[in-house]
């Protein structure tokens, strides 16, 4: 279980589309905002998690024509996610200087779609959860509750690194959102988003 955890932990720092996002919402709209995102990626987690469990992940993995459609879809909607930070950035670059308040945007169901979708549409989570669980499961007997319980381990990996995350970058919102730096970042952040949906589009089923 320790070696799952410290492997787990390193995949999750590992920076990613969901750590872009939740960076994203984190500037923009805040603290809960960012924690919002983080919520939805937990959820697209869930949706691998029960697929690996039901064997829907393996039959989607040994598909490449169902591979390469969820990819697809994945890959465009980063791309959209790109493309609409980068706008963000022009915006944000027309901001009057002074004003390091966060957008306070209620839209809870944006953000959590945001993080679900990101994670939910990546055939590489599903990979993870086909590939790297099975290696830390016994090789008889019933291996559901085993599953479940290193899956649950992930997951609260994944939300205590995250919202440490959030917290860090909301403590230094103050800089990080004067318009200079916060429209560097968005820029920065939408072509890493583009970056992960072409290596996305890339992936060999």
């Amino acid at each position: 279980m320790l070696t799952f955890a410290a492997a787990s932990l390193v995949l999750i720092m590992i920076p990613g589309p969901d750590q872009a996002l939740i960076t994203r919402s984190a500037l923009a709209a805040g603290r809960r905002a960012g924690l919002l995102t983080m919520v939805g990626g937990v959820l697209g987690l869930v949706v691998h998690v029960g697929a690996a469990v039901l064997g829907i992940s393996a039959v989607l993995l040994a598909s490449a024509t169902a591979f390469t459609v969820l990819k697809v879809v994945g890959a465009v909607y980063l791309v959209w996610m790109g493309v609409a930070t980068l706008r963000a950035a022009r915006r944000t670059l027309r901001e009057a200087p002074g004003d390091e308040t966060p957008e306070r945007d209620l839209a809870v169901g944006r953000y959590v779609r945001h993080g679900f979708l990101s994670n939910a549409l990546n055939p590489k989570v599903a990979l993870f959860f086909v590939t790297f669980l099975p290696q830390f499961l016994p090789p008889t007997g019933n291996v559901l509750p085993r599953a479940m319980a290193l899956s649950l381990v992930f997951a609260a990996l994944y939300l205590m690194w995250f919202s440490l995350y959030v917290v860090t970058v909301d403590r230094l919102g103050r800089v990080l959102r004067r318009p200079r730096v916060r429209a560097r970042i968005e820029q920065v952040t939408g072509v890493l988003l583009i970056g992960f949906a072409v290596r996305l589009a890339l992936q060999s089923p």
